[in-house]
């Protein structure tokens, strides 16, 4: 985020976690979870669906490349119950307590499965006000999980191990990435090449160098072949940004 910055690329880091460990301290930074909002947020936490009404608006004015995080709760636990609405109880008997020695595991894996089916509302609505801004707005959105969580493999649960001894279900994470039109003729970004590294292995390594290439800046600390997306670009961009000394 300071890099882009430097470039004069506008950064925003909206919160419904336990905040930015210090990256969001040079630029904007707001805590949703702070809101008054009755039908999304209790006891102090906050349903992700808080961040789709304030980007809605924030795209409706926006005049100049930027880059909006959204830090989710996601599905942290150990209180998984409290991360989606009750319309998501797609997976039942769901473990209604943080206390997961009072449930059984498939009621556990019920629980998280059920956070992982609103994850996937919440980026499915983000698309969609980018796509309802692609007037004004040329949109992308990458998202990428920060852990997994043990569900009882190996009498494992939550996250945390040892990277040397974590199990694949703590280290093997999501990696996604939604193009709208406009931003893929403007990057020169060929979708269909993408889809042909859609399985290939990555890691959190490639995320700093693949948002600098997202947003075409310019500077000695990007890595093209740490960019994700590099190869899939056709052609060189017209005006790249590059950083202020």
């Amino acid at each position: 985020m300071d890099v882009l910055r430097r470039a004069g690329v506008d950064g925003y880091w909206w919160d419904n976690n336990t905040g930015s460990k210090g990256i969001a301290d040079l630029i904007s930074f707001a805590s949703l979870t702070k809101q008054k909002n009755s039908k999304l947020c209790k006891d102090g936490e906050c349903l992700d669906d808080i961040f789709l009404t304030q980007l809605d608006e924030k795209l409706a004015g926006i005049t100049k490349n930027t880059v909006i995080v959204l830090h989710q709760i996601g599905s942290h636990g150990p209180a998984y119950y409290l991360r989606y609405p009750e319309e998501f109880r797609r997976f039942k008997p769901d473990c209604r307590t943080a206390q997961l020695s009072d449930c059984s595991r498939d009621e556990i894996v019920n629980a998280y499965d059920n956070t992982i089916l609103y994850t996937d509302h919440n980026l499915s609505e983000v698309i969609k006000l980018l796509k309802k801004h692609q007037d004004t707005v040329d949109g992308a959105m990458i998202y990428m999980s920060d852990h997994g969580e043990s569900l009882g493999e190996n009498g494992l649960f939550l996250h945390g191990a040892p990277y040397m001894f974590a199990p694949a279900e703590q280290t093997h994470v999501p990696f996604i990435a939604w193009f709208s039109d406009q931003y893929a003729q403007l990057t020169g970004l060929d979708r269909s090449c993408l889809q042909t590294y859609a399985d290939a292995p990555t890691s959190h390594d490639n995320l700093f160098h693949t948002v600098l290439g997202m947003m075409d800046v310019v500077t000695k600390v990007y890595n093209p072949n740490l960019d994700v997306f590099a190869s899939c670009r056709s052609k060189a961009i017209a005006n790249p940004i590059r950083p202020q000394s």
